[in-house]
């Protein structure tokens, strides 16, 4: 029997890379579980916040996908689901087309978040500015010829941009405060987690990238030592998890 045919839905889906998203919610859902404890959850700001960083994922997913198909680095040694673009189901015309479009949608998600959650003139001008880099950050991770992921540098950036940001962000919309134990700790936990996910995926890849001069940080510190990474990546988001706030703040823990 023949392999059914893609059809267009299901080769965007495949680029959109949807399961990607539920790494991105949990960011905005820790951030919006701290602002909860201290009763100060703003819902439609969460789902905007939802919607705006979901966006973002998708943008990267989008902009990773041409990257890769734009230098050539996903073939058919790799492991894992090559790029549309590079198996030639999407042409770079389209692609860019739907960066234009998810760039948009950004912009109206972000200026409607930016609308509703900030009350001073301060806010939307450092969150209009932390926009334009998360932007920035979600295109060049393959995208251009200095893209920080074939750097080595991509778990910092991952590290920054949706984990910190992201969860400091969020809680800072529906609080208008910032206790730093209290949210960089969770939002340090979550990431480490995300990133871990991020080091698999490159270790998988580390021939194939070593190949094609894709310079992930697993390539550089080569299999051994990046299992190591891997492994102490698990171990840094334990005392960092929920656990380690009620100790922070001196409370009985029940979790």
């Amino acid at each position: 029997m023949n392999a059914s045919v893609p059809t267009p839905i299901t080769t965007w889906l495949e680029s959109l890379r949807p399961r990607t998203l539920q790494l991105t919610f949990a960011s905005i859902v820790v951030g919006s579980a701290i602002a909860t404890w201290h009763n100060s959850l703003k819902p439609s700001v969460a789902l905007l916040a939802l919607l705006t960083a979901g966006l973002l994922q998708i943008l990267s997913n989008l902009a990773n996908d041409y990257g890769d198909a734009a230098k050539g680095s996903d073939k058919e040694d790799r492991i894992g689901p090559l790029c549309c673009m590079q198996k030639g189901m999407i042409t770079q015309a389209q692609m860019k087309q739907a960066l234009v479009i998810t760039l948009m949608l950004i912009a109206i998600a972000g200026g409607s978040l930016i609308a509703v959650a900030c009350e001073q003139p301060s806010d939307i001008i450092g969150f209009l500015k932390l926009g334009v880099l998360s932007i920035i950050a979600a295109i060049t991770y393959t995208f251009g010829n200095k893209s920080y992921g074939y750097l080595g540098i991509g778990d910092v950036s991952v590290l920054v941009f949706f984990g910190w940001l992201s969860v400091a962000g969020t809680y800072y919309l529906q609080t208008h405060s910032f206790n730093n134990n209290m949210v960089m700790l969770p939002a340090t936990a979550y990431r480490l987690l995300a990133t871990a996910v991020l080091n698999i995926n490159n270790l998988r890849n580390i021939d194939s990238d070593r190949a094609n001069g894709k310079n992930t940080l697993a390539m550089q510190l080569g299999p051994q030592r990046a299992r190591v990474y891997y492994a102490a990546e698990q171990c840094y988001a334990l005392p960092c998890s929920p656990c380690a706030i009620c100790t922070v703040r001196g409370a009985v823990c029940s979790c």
